[in-house]
């Protein structure tokens, strides 16, 4: 039984796997593996803003109470706040209810180790074959040995207060003017009360959240509506988040869009600037641009490429001893500061280089040349291996020859959707166009 992606179990709620039952199964089989016989024996359990998260949680709850673990609930809270309170309040793990950029319609559970990582490939194996298996547990706790919840109030004060700590005391964000896109998701007052409190002057939109409307045509995914707003407030930068704050996009001033790869470059210079990039290398994936690695090389900085996915960025990090990694998409990691992505510190590292340079964002971004990018994402009803798929290889190998040595092409399932997606690059935006479109009916054929 398959339940976990790239990044965690998600799908439709009362879908398989995300309905009621399975999510009890998944919460006897983390109590299970992670019940103490001595000790704490506490999970920590954060969630978004969806309507799902009330039924998620219960059920997540009463899996884990039932083998004898504790609970520790605190309500809406960003991911990367989950991660850095199971680890520095010394939880056995920590587990958001979220389905990050997706629709209000799905959920999922994503769950960090006592140390704040993702867990690794062999735990979830484990999980799904504790499952998968119809006679497990073979026995369960009864009386007094059976499971608590409890509730954190003043979860969200202590990351705040973390975060703050991630820049110098004396830092202020004094004369900036900063719009919030919350996505109606888990950061709406973590963001703008953070960035207020350190004196920006901020202008919060999509703050309200419903249940249903997280992720709906704002946030991160649509991010150009928040260019829009920075330029008629005459706001210096403009944020956005996902439903569940571990990405940060920006906006200049201008309400051009600053992606994670322009960040990761601002950042890791500043880093280098400073003597505090390990081994002057940042990780990234297969995604981030080509222009971006040529930027890092003229800085001498070296770029490794991972798999899509920021587990295998942190994975890569961890390895090589590095500090810095992400996402074009946004999952920005500096292990100075958490172990996952962390929207919130993102943002706030970025405003502090803006503020101690004295120059716009627009500047700090501007001599990173990135390659035009197509990006397609084709939702498709069976989803194959692309291996499997000769059309869809041909059509990958001619337009590889297409773009020569000044082009890649990917293509590649999505590890959190039904759908395949499709990258083309290089310098001719009009040839890059036509191979995507191509590519895309080609991948539509294929897997009808």
């Amino acid at each position: 039984m398959r339940l976990f992606g790239t990044d965690g179990i998600r799908g439709t709620v009362n879908v398989h796997p995300v309905t009621p039952e399975t999510v009890v199964k998944v919460g006897m089989a983390i109590g299970r593996l992670l019940h103490k016989k001595h000790g704490k024996n506490m999970i920590l359990i954060g969630k978004d803003t969806r309507l799902s998260g009330y039924l998620i949680e219960s059920a997540l709850t009463a899996g884990i109470c039932s083998m004898g673990m504790n609970v520790t609930l605190v309500g809406p809270i960003p991911t990367p706040a989950v991660a850095f309170l199971a680890r520095t309040l010394r939880y056995d793990a920590g587990i958001v209810i979220s389905a990050s950029h997706n629709p209000y319609q799905d959920n999922g559970i994503k769950i960090f180790t006592a140390d704040g990582f993702k867990l690794p490939d062999s735990i979830e194996k484990e999980i799904e074959s504790i499952v998968a298996n119809q006679n497990s547990p073979v026995s369960r706790p009864t009386g007094s040995k059976i499971g608590k919840a409890y509730r954190l109030e003043d979860a969200t004060a202590r990351y705040l207060e973390y975060v703050k700590s991630t820049i110098p005391r004396a830092a202020s964000f004094d004369g900036l003017k900063v719009v919030v896109d919350s996505a109606n998701g888990a950061a709406y007052k973590v963001t703008p009360t953070l960035l207020g409190e350190l004196g920006a002057r901020v202008i919060s939109i999509n703050d309200k959240p419903d249940g249903k409307n997280i992720n709906a045509k704002c946030g991160s995914l649509f991010i150009e509506k928040l260019g829009e707003v920075v330029v008629k407030h005459n706001a210096q930068v403009g944020i956005a988040h996902d439903g569940d704050a571990d990405r940060t996009l920006l906006c200049d001033e201008k309400g051009n869009i600053v992606d994670g790869d322009l960040i990761m470059a601002i950042w890791s210079k500043e880093l280098k600037r400073q003597g505090k990039l390990k081994n002057n290398t940042v990780v990234a994936t297969v995604m981030s641009n080509l222009g971006f690695e040529h930027h890092l090389m003229q800085h001498g900085i070296h770029l490794i490429r991972t798999s899509v996915g920021d587990r295998y960025v942190v994975e890569k990090m961890i390895e090589g001893d590095y500090i810095l990694g992400g996402e074009q998409s946004g999952h920005v990691v500096c292990l100075t500061h958490n172990t996952t992505g962390d929207g919130p510190i993102t943002a706030v590292q970025i405003l502090h280089i803006l503020k101690e340079s004295g120059q716009p964002l627009s500047e700090l971004a501007a001599n990173v040349e990135l390659y035009p990018q197509i990006l397609k994402n084709v939702t498709v009803k069976n989803r194959k291996d692309i291996n499997t798929c000769p059309e869809i290889v041909k059509c990958i190998e001619e337009a590889q020859k297409r773009l020569k040595d000044k082009g890649r092409i990917l293509v590649r399932p999505s590890g959190t959707e039904p759908k395949i997606r499709i990258m083309v690059e290089g310098e001719d935006n009009k040839l890059i166009t036509e191979i995507a479109n191509k590519t895309a009916e080609v991948v539509i054929s294929a897997m009808v």
